[in-house]
């Protein structure tokens, strides 16, 4: 490499393609699995030949020994691994949505094939997390991805080591604030589930006779999809806001 590259910029380059390819293995999007990996390590190539000239002055010199350079190498694969996998935790906040909605509207048992987690989940479920794919483009929100990876070298220079422990707390605390936020945005399905579960109980107690079942079965699928649907504008709204707040932890 030394006719077309000094070896320092060449280990400089290879820095920043382990951080960036590790971030875009697992960002919402491009990092989905029906994404083939060569697709996202030629997209990490190209960010990396355009990121080395505002990077490189920061760089840490070349490693003396094989072993160190290894470590570095896989200090940066760590830091991407932690920035892509947070960006991607909070993704569960509609994932959780949808389940919850799925069990009060008794739709729970239909099961389709979630391309974003490679096996079947509940129908709704998987709308909202395509939902959730479409907002994070259609919003921008992806610009932001890159002015996060440009500010992570900030946050977290070359020379400095993986910050672990601050690491997992911010894991949980998105974990949770996910779930959290997920449960919320079911709220309005949920509460009209209970007022109606409430109605149709005291019905069959007033009425042994009637046929309960029967009717509110499908009066109960319709009612809290018409429910889902008019709130739909207000999740995203909402997922968008608090997804453009995690992002710019980083950004």
């Amino acid at each position: 490499m030394e006719h077309y590259a000094p070896a320092q910029q060449v280990f400089v380059a290879g820095l920043i393609f382990a951080r960036l390819g590790a971030i875009l293995m697992l960002i919402p999007g491009i990092g989905e699995t029906y994404v083939p990996a060569r697709v996202r390590l030629a997209l990490a190539l190209v960010m990396t030949l355009a990121l080395f000239p505002v990077l490189s002055p920061g760089a840490e010199a070349l490693p003396t020994s094989s072993g160190d350079m290894a470590g570095v190498i896989i200090r940066e694969t760590l830091i991407g691994l932690m920035i892509g996998a947070i960006l991607r935790m909070f993704m569960a906040v509609l994932a959780v949505t949808g389940e919850i909605v799925s069990i009060q509207t008794t739709l729970s048992f239909a099961q389709t094939a979630n391309p974003g987690q490679a096996q079947p989940s509940a129908t709704l479920a998987t709308f909202l997390g395509l939902f959730a794919l479409v907002l994070v483009f259609s919003a921008n929100l992806h610009h932001m991805f890159i002015g996060a990876i440009v500010r992570s070298y900030s946050l977290f220079p070359f020379h400095k080591m993986v910050p672990t422990a601050d690491a997992v707390q911010l894991a949980v605390q998105t974990m949770s604030r996910a779930f959290s936020l997920g449960v919320q945005l079911s709220a309005p399905v949920m509460v009209f589930a209970f007022i109606f579960n409430i109605a149709t109980g005291l019905v069959g107690r007033v009425m042994p006779q009637f046929q309960v079942f029967f009717v509110a079965s499908p009066l109960l699928v319709l009612t809290t999809l018409s429910v889902f649907a008019l709130s739909l504008g207000v999740i995203g709204m909402v997922f968008l806001d608090r997804y453009r707040d995690l992002i710019r932890v980083f950004a």
